[in-house]
């Protein structure tokens, strides 16, 4: 695991204490962050945020995320660009899947796991 992705990794952890990395077969790391606070409107008080580390990262930027499998609007909606029971590459997991993307192009002398945690919890609170 490159020295970057440790440090930014520590960083990560000293917002949110519970964070925990597995290298998975490929050299992919997953970072789960478990009890992020969600704003009223969804069906649960808080999830588990999960994200793929490319190999190549910092280079190679990140993209997506999954939350906890039963998280939904209040309504009972999905949100939108998500899928349910979404396979969690390399693991025998699944969860709420989000297509979210960064809306500028990844700078690897600036962005960072924290700044990726930062990007999930905006979607988070666009209740849509």
């Amino acid at each position: 695991m490159s020295t970057i992705l440790e440090r930014q990794f520590d960083d990560l952890r000293a917002r949110f204490s519970a964070a925990e990395k597995r290298p998975l077969p490929s050299g992919t790391t997953l970072v789960s962050v478990p009890a992020v606070l969600l704003p009223e409107g969804w069906s649960a008080r808080q999830t588990t945020i999960r994200f793929l580390v490319p190999v190549a990262y910092p280079y190679a930027a990140l993209d997506c995320f999954w939350a906890d499998n039963n998280l939904r609007l209040s309504s009972g909606n999905l949100p939108q660009n998500a899928a349910s029971d979404n396979a969690i590459p390399e693991t025998s997991e699944s969860g709420l899947w989000f297509s979210w993307h960064l809306t500028t192009p990844w700078d690897a002398n600036r962005d960072t796991l924290s700044g990726w945690m930062n990007t999930i919890n905006d979607r988070l609170r666009r209740l849509q």
